[in-house]
């Protein structure tokens, strides 16, 4: 049995699982320490209404956790990610207090104390006391495992490890460590709990360090060990082609050189090679540049250091999937945003190819004998999904866009992954037919990523080819006789839009917001935006001017009103079940073709105000293009030559000045300047 099935007995998508116990009204956080305040902070942001105890031996650190919760309210209120109304009711009901009696009604106990097996026991047994038995109790671990810390309480069944990663209000993952002792109901709860308050949980089984902390921790005391040959500086300058951060910057910042001494203490267990560096005891602090400016190091220096950084990231990786102890996906996705990979490690070592990535390995291996080597050949570590889940209800498939740190905006690797769904099973007789979501509670897609397009700014040819590539899942579901349902789960934007559009149906939760915002990048929505939209919807022509032309955004309701939107769903579960009902009305019906005829259009008639002034909100340049291609994909005849019409008009557009500011200011993170 693979490692998913195992880990992920019911469904990928957490959001799948059956709604069956309420969210706590009443959390328990044990611990004021350095991780404890920062989860009371994520919980009270994403429940504003709970009771939030904040518990400590000492009032030191409860005193601190408040000025730091308090702290990061203000900062939420100057930065405009939070009203002062909101933010009063986020600090509102949380108590800090060092008696652990006032939280006897706790639905949910999370320990977050120093990491001492004996202690953390006591801490336990202390809370089951007095909880009742319908409390789920965990604990912030990095390292220990489940059984070690819970095999003895009289309920095992409802405890586990919930592993959070620094900073715990904002970093996405959470480990999720589905031990033997744990009931499949207790993990199936955290498991929906954390996606519906924002969170990303990675099952992992129950081993030592459990999955990302391998990584972390090994990473670092390798590190640790190349101080025989390269500075810290040097050794973090040459991580940085894989990590936004090297290994001595975080280990200053997290104050971390206990932590790796301690984690691989404990790894010790399966062999001496995970024996500590011996220098990680001696140092307070790493002498590390303050800037970003790379340091000079030799050509074979630099080699060496990168072999043996790559060898024990290759060796951990291989090590963790060989064991079943996560997923390819969740190990790729993690280290990216659980540790700042720019690519996770599996993708690493796709693009250093077979033969590279082997050679490293074997490398690493002799000069530190005893660490794993793969099992398998390494292609056999590349066959995984890296960007979409896929779960089965009733014999249709759910496509799920799981890119939460982009807002599951779409890449190529997204777009061929849903078109290998697809094709797969589109004369499957067992598949009835599909649903397309996004992950969590916020965001269908945000659109699609700028990718290679800023290469092709000013070549027509390339650029009219670019889109044509970038739609073959839309064109493709244009064909399909099996019904797809988009099932909008938030915002819906550009390149995002585009695919939810040429599903055979839409449905929506009633917070989804629609927008085509290409024309505030000097572009236009180049993979059907400007021609599908009005031969499915003719009675929204307008309000489709408006969204391509001027970048306005449509609420649900608006979009439910000219027909875009089938049926407006109150909350997640409730969409999925919608669009099942619908696939399986299509099923009977039969799916419908997009529009073959020609339509007419209400003139198209833009204000001023958006394209005068000193600083043009858009360009007059490529919003004439936008109402070109507008214009003459409506007149035409034929369903493809409109599509055609829809990819030369993004070719017309990637060579103005417009489009060339445009992506410009995104890439630099500023307002575009549109002179014309």
């Amino acid at each position: 049995m693979d490692t998913e099935k195992i880990l992920y007995p019911s469904y990928l998508n957490p959001l799948l699982v059956p709604d069956n116990r309420p969210l706590p009204g009443d959390i328990a956080i044990i611990g004021a320490g350095t991780i404890g305040p920062d989860i009371g902070y994520y919980l009270k942001s994403a429940l504003p209404g709970i009771r939030l105890y904040l518990v400590d031996v000492a009032e030191k650190p409860l005193e601190a956790a408040e000025k730091r919760i308090n702290g990061y309210l203000q900062k939420a209120i100057a930065r405009k990610k939070m009203t002062g109304a909101t933010a009063e009711r986020v600090g509102k009901n949380i108590i800090y207090t060092t008696g652990y009696e006032k939280i006897k009604d706790c639905d949910l106990v999370i320990e977050a104390a120093t990491e001492n097996i004996p202690l953390k026991q006591k801490i336990f047994s202390a809370v089951e006391a007095l909880v009742s038995e319908n409390t789920i109790i965990t604990s912030n671990t990095s390292s220990i495992p489940a059984d070690r810390l819970f095999s003895n309480m009289r309920h095992p069944e409802r405890t586990t490890v919930t592993h959070f990663f620094a900073p715990a209000w904002r970093s996405l993952p959470v480990e999720l460590i589905a031990w033997e002792g744990a009931s499949r109901e207790t993990i199936d709860y955290l498991f929906r709990f954390f996606a519906v308050t924002g969170k990303v949980p990675l099952i992992t089984a129950d081993a030592i360090c459990f999955m990302l902390d391998r990584i972390f921790d090994n990473w670092c005391n390798e590190a640790a060990y190349l101080l025989d040959k390269a500075t810290a500086g040097q050794i973090d300058t040459v991580a940085r082609e894989f990590v936004f951060a090297g290994p001595f910057f975080v280990l200053n910042m997290a104050n971390g050189n206990p932590i790796i001494v301690e984690t691989n203490t404990l790894q010790m267990e399966e062999g001496s090679h995970y024996q500590p560096a011996g220098i990680l005891n001696s140092v307070d602090r790493w002498r590390v540049p303050r800037t970003r400016v790379p340091e000079k190091i030799p050509a074979d220096l630099k080699s060496a250091i990168r072999d043996r950084l790559l060898g024990i990231l290759f060796s951990q990786s291989v090590d963790i999937l060989d064991r079943g102890i996560g997923t390819p996906a969740d190990l790729n996705f993690g280290c990216q945003v659980a540790l700042g990979f720019r690519q996770g490690p599996l993708d690493i070592m796709k693009n250093l190819g077979e033969a590279e990535t082997q050679r490293i390995m074997n490398t690493f291996v002799a000069e530190r004998p005893g660490f794993p080597r793969a099992r398998k050949p390494l292609p056999a570590y590349q066959s995984f999904r890296r960007h979409i889940l896929v779960d089965e209800i009733d014999h249709v498939k759910v496509i799920t866009i799981r890119r939460p740190q982009a807002m599951n905006a779409l890449n190529d690797e997204v777009a061929d992954e849903i078109l290998t769904v697809l094709k797969t099973h589109a004369d499957d007789p067992d598949v009835t037919g599909f649903i397309i979501t996004g992950y969590g509670t916020s965001a269908f897609s945000a659109g699609a990523d700028i990718g290679r397009f800023p290469e092709m700014l000013g070549d027509p040819i390339a650029s009219a080819q670019y889109a044509r590539d970038c739609a073959e899942v839309q064109v493709f579901m244009d064909q399909i006789k099996k019904p797809v349902v988009a099932a909008v789960n938030g915002v819906a934007l550009g390149g995002g839009l585009e695919v939810a559009i040429r599903c055979h149906r839409i449905v929506a939760v009633k917070t989804a917001r629609f927008q085509f915002p290409e024309i505030t990048l000097g572009i236009l929505p180049g993979i059907g935006g400007c021609t599908v939209p009005y031969r499915k919807w003719p009675q929204g022509a307008a309000l489709f001017h408006e969204m391509i032309c001027l970048g306005r955004s449509i609420t649900v309701e608006e979009a439910a009103g000219i027909g875009m939107v089938d049926r407006i769903a109150p909350d997640y579960e409730s969409l999925i079940q919608t669009a099942l009902e619908i696939v399986n009305e299509l099923k009977n019906t039969g799916v419908p073709t997009p529009g073959r005829e020609a339509v007419n259009i209400p003139p198209i008639d833009l204000p001023d105000r958006y394209f005068t002034g000193d600083t043009p909100r858009l360009s007059k340049e490529a919003a004439q293009i936008a109402v070109r291609t507008i214009e003459a994909g409506a007149r035409a005849a034929d369903f493809d030559a409109a599509l055609e019409i829809g990819y030369q008009g993004f070719a017309d557009i990637a060579c103005t000045d417009a489009a060339r500011e445009g992506i410009s200011a995104f890439l630099e993170k500023r307002r575009p300047q549109f002179t014309k």
